[in-house]
């Protein structure tokens, strides 16, 4: 892997979190959303969050990146909450 990245991280960003001596979670949390919003349309999130903890997360398993690239697989999982008016009754 080089620092340009790969299909499942194309700008590296994944990669150079790992690589950032005393990176904190805030900042591994800012690299994962630009990382979200920079994945190809044709990739499922949580699969590529898959082979990425794969990847890296069990040779760092106490990285922050981890930790947040985990929180973001059960996020994304989760089924959401419709709310709003969307939930809402209509009357017949």
């Amino acid at each position: 892997m080089s620092a340009k990245g790969d299909q499942n991280d194309p700008k590296g960003l994944i990669y150079e979190a790992y690589r950032i001596d005393g990176i904190t979670k805030s900042e591994c949390r800012t690299i994962f959303l630009d990382w979200a919003l920079s994945l190809p349309d044709a990739l499922t999130p949580v699969a590529t969050i898959d082979v990425l903890l794969s990847q890296y997360g069990q040779a760092h398993p106490d990285h922050p990146m981890t930790e947040v690239l985990g929180e973001g697989r059960r996020s994304i999982a989760r089924p959401k909450r419709r709310g709003g008016w969307r939930s809402r009754s209509r009357p017949e």
